[in-house]
């Protein structure tokens, strides 16, 4: 009988080795940033700050997020496929990377104190997802709010900008690709926007 109790344990545990574990996690980086015109002068005499963008809900997290149908009516997060870094610092850190080396201003940064008179951007995503496309294949979809506050508090520029961009596979590394080319194209958007609405304040 001991003997058929030990053997029974022995074909437990090897049978409990051989369970798959679950999966690796896998992380991403959005592609390197694109690069906006550089001014050959400072547009702004005051500094800029980029504040860590705002969300709600699944875009708060690392994991990254895809719809189930072309409308983006479902959405649903991948369970081991994160970025290395919240949507949320990810795109504050890019657009202040991007609007530091456009040169617009003798400082852009994300921290200065609050009583510092400064330009402060904020920004809100309220889409950032893989989104099956009709006609097969994936779409990349982002829809971020930003906004441009005067020193003293009043609002600049106020803007909802959506971009779409088709991936190139249907891999998720492809889809990432995507995704930062669409952030991309709504930050080249803002950066036009913003030097406008500089040049209107400087005109009225």
């Amino acid at each position: 009988m001991r003997i058929l109790i030990a053997a029974m344990l022995a074909l437990t545990l090897v049978a409990c080795g051989n369970v798959p574990g679950a999966p690796d996690h896998t992380y991403f980086r959005m592609s390197k940033a694109q690069t906006l015109p550089v001014s050959e002068t400072p547009v702004f005499n005051t500094p800029i700050v980029v504040n860590l963008f705002a969300a709600d809900g699944l875009y708060a997290d690392r994991a990254l997020v895809y719809a189930l149908d072309p409308t983006g009516a479902e959405l649903r997060q991948f369970h081991y496929q994160l970025w290395t870094d919240p949507p949320t610092r990810a795109l504050q850190r890019r657009l202040l990377i991007e609007l530091r080396d456009a040169a617009i201003a003798p400082l852009v940064t994300d921290k200065l104190a609050s009583s510092q008179a400064a330009l402060r951007i904020s920004g809100s995503i309220f889409r950032f997802e893989r989104v099956p496309s009709v006609g097969g294949g994936f779409i990349a979809s982002v829809v971020l709010r930003l906004r441009v506050d005067r020193p003293d508090g009043t609002p600049q520029l106020d803007e909802i900008y959506h971009a779409d961009v088709d991936a190139a596979d249907h891999s998720l590394g492809a889809t990432v690709i995507a995704l930062s080319s669409a952030v991309d194209q709504i930050f080249v958007r803002f950066h036009t926007d913003l030097l406008e609405s500089e040049a209107y304040e400087h005109a009225r």
